[in-house]
């Protein structure tokens, strides 16, 4: 059975202007650097930067089906709420599938007289469980014991959302991740929801498989296990051998009758935040509405596994050429929209670090590859893993790290990459007053929001984290800090970032568990660096030179430290730092690079101090600062270098640009002479 088709799905622009107004460059004519260096695939097609041709077209294909109907006759799309345009905007990503909009979920939930009433009902068990559980909350406060009844307390609001079924579940692991939303003793005890839900009987679920698949079970598979070997909100998964090939896969199945009691829950949240509408305004600088229909939108991705099956499509496209890195493949023919089967991954659970070692794997080496991964996916493909808990990642016997359970991902646009690569640089230059400012750009703030209150927090919660030492910094202290901020400040932390904080903790969280005294930042500052020295993204070249350059003044030893670091990085990743002995010397056959790739590097920088009036002064003074030549400065870069770049190849291609090179180098001559008169 082949993946459902997406002509069900409902478009987020609106007409013919889909292509044109939301998804901006992503359909323009890519540039040369574009062909020579094809952009990671994204399900999604972004509104900033470029997409390669095969994610353009496929996205392009994808919008045109779903906007013609079965006959193949052009559909008008419905119009798409204010609060989720805001949304596209604030993210940068045109979701041409978007399954969710408030006007799906009503008309799902008002279509009949029963449909009504099961509204009704629904909407009577939610009020007398939650009014029940709210009154002993009132009473806690009057009779002066609420503090010392808070782990009771977060511990019944826990089975209290396992028993209002799936939506409520997702909806306390969301809260597990909102310290904007709800306060850090009740999170810790959410957090429980992520890794264990009760399964529903194996019956049940076997009977779902075999309405999918249109076949009996043994008819397929030769054995299935008899327990479940993980539940979550939405589904549960099994082990099961292929009865064709022999092949051991896992099967992830649906909870049964899920979607009517998500659209009805999804219809009262909505209706209930419609009027907590003022609170949430003048607590988070938002809609109450934005953030339920945040949430709706993810859910009801979640609830199609033919999405799911793209996302890994999509990880195994841009994981294609990466040696240290395992994802499953897709049983397509034998996948549907609620039933998917994958690939077995037989991986090591990266709690048990001993059983890691006695795989003969080097613990420092596989985080090192753990967290390469994972900033892979946030900073270079803007696609990643939104909930990479311990059960979703295993360690291989062949030192790779492999990946499961792709229905809550994320993607970050090009525009909020460079945001965040912005937030590095002004962290790193020390400027609170801008890094305030990419809060505001990335929808932490409102807009139009004061952020001069914000500055000095942001200053004390920066130099507090890393007062000790880069080496000693840690992720979770700083969440702290900031959980204690969103409090003070109208902050409201988007869906995309709070999945974004959860990965990076979750992960940090593997690294310590495995090594206690893993340096996440020693691993990391190094592939910033590589991509702030390599990336032939201009706006990373922009990035680069604020870096270099701070108040004025260029600096020298921390260009030294960026080579130096990003060096680092290429060598430890040229192979996988995982193996150890003869499995290292097997695999010299899968280096991805062996040497810190300048050249376009040094191309750009040459093009800009000849075109670029204001870089060409900076450069001069840096070149002639204090009064005398730097020239022992620019011979220790030298040295740094030599060995990495291809002088043949770079003078080549420099050739090969310099017509180009004149022309603008008229052009802006041209301007200045215009511009004086």
């Amino acid at each position: 059975m082949e993946l459902a088709s997406f002509n069900h799905v409902h478009l987020s622009c609106s007409g013919a202007s889909i292509l044109r107004r939301n998804c901006g460059r992503a359909l323009s004519r890519p540039s040369a650097s574009s062909w020579s260096n094809p952009a990671p695939r994204v399900s999604r097609i972004t509104a900033a930067g470029t997409t390669n041709e095969a994610s353009v077209s496929g996205a392009v294909r994808r919008t045109l089906r779903s906007l013609r109907g079965d006959n193949g006759e052009v559909s008008q799309p419905s119009n798409s709420s204010s609060a989720l345009e805001q949304l596209d905007i604030e993210r940068g990503v045109c979701v041409p599938f978007r399954k969710y909009s408030p006007e799906t979920v009503r008309s799902k939930v008002l279509e009949s007289r029963g449909a009504i009433w099961s509204l009704i009902l629904r909407g009577a068990e939610i009020v007398w469980n939650l009014g029940f559980y709210w009154s002993t909350l009132m009473y806690d406060c009057l009779v002066g014991r609420d503090e010392e009844v808070v782990p009771y307390r977060a511990m019944q609001l826990r089975y209290l959302l396992c028993d209002l079924g799936p939506s409520f579940i997702k909806a306390g692991q969301v809260l597990a991740n909102r310290p904007d939303i709800i306060r850090e003793d009740y999170m810790n005890e959410l957090c429980i929801l992520q890794d264990d839900v009760p399964p529903v009987p194996n019956q049940v679920a076997f009977n779902i498989i075999e309405e999918e698949l249109g076949l009996p079970l043994e008819s397929v598979f030769s054995k299935i296990s008899a327990q479940t070997i993980a539940a979550a909100s939405l589904g549960q998964v099994y082990r099961a051998t292929l009865r064709e090939t022999g092949e051991d896969v896992a099967i992830k199945v649906q909870r049964p009758d899920i979607e009517p009691i998500i659209y009805r829950d999804l219809f009262l949240f909505r209706t209930l935040a419609s009027f907590l509408n003022g609170i949430s305004l003048q607590k988070l600088g938002c809609n109450a509405e934005l953030i339920v229909d945040e949430f709706g939108e993810k859910l009801l991705e979640e609830l199609d596994y033919t999405l799911e099956a793209r996302n890994i499509e999509d990880f195994l496209e841009n994981f294609k050429n990466d040696p240290t890195v395992k994802i499953p493949r897709v049983y397509k023919k034998l996948s549907g929209s609620r039933v998917l089967v994958m690939e077995w991954i037989d991986g090591i659970r990266c709690t048990n670090p001993q059983a890691v070692m006695d795989a003969g794997i080097d613990i420092n080496g596989f985080l090192t590859v753990g967290v390469s991964a994972a900033l892979r996916q946030l900073l270079e493909f803007g696609l990643f893993h939104g909930d990479p808990h311990p059960g979703n990642i295993f360690a291989m016997r062949d030192g790779r790290i492999a990946y499961v359970d792709f229905g809550n991902v994320a993607v970050l646009s090009q525009q909020n990459k460079q945001i965040l690569i912005d937030a590095v640089v002004h962290a790193v230059n020390e400027d609170y007053a801008e890094m305030a400012n990419d809060f505001t750009r990335l929808g932490f703030l409102a807009s139009g929001t004061d952020v001069s209150p914000i500055i000095p927090a942001l200053e004390a919660i920066w130099q507090n984290s890393v007062g000790k030492g880069l080496s000693d910094f840690n992720f979770r202290s700083v969440t702290g800090k900031f959980n204690q901020l969103v409090y003070q400040y109208p902050i409201r932390i988007p869906e995309r970032f709070s999945l974004v904080i959860r990965s990076l903790l979750t992960q940090e969280g593997i690294c310590f568990t495995m090594k206690p005294d893993f340096k996440f930042l020693e691993v990391a500052y190094p592939y910033v660096a590589k991509r702030l020295l390599t990336d032939p993204n201009p706006a990373l070249r922009e990035r680069l030179i604020q870096v270099l350059f701070k108040d004025g003044v260029f600096q020298w030893k921390r260009l030294e430290n960026l080579i130096v670091l990003a060096k680092e990085n290429v060598n430890r990743m040229s192979s996988n730092p995982a193996l150890k002995g003869k499995e290292l010397q097997r695999s010299r056959s899968l280096q991805v690079e062996r040497k810190l790739d300048l050249t376009d590097t040094i191309k750009d920088g040459a093009r800009l101090f000849l075109v670029d009036e204001g870089i060409r002064r900076q450069l001069l003074l840096a070149f002639t600062e204090d009064s005398k030549l730097h020239v022992q400065e620019l011979v220790d870069v030298y040295r740094l270098v030599e060995d990495q770049i291809d002088i043949p190849s770079i003078a080549t291609q420099v050739a090969r640009d310099f017509p180009t090179v004149i022309r603008d180098l008229m052009l802006a001559w041209s301007e200045s002479v215009l511009s004086d008169r």
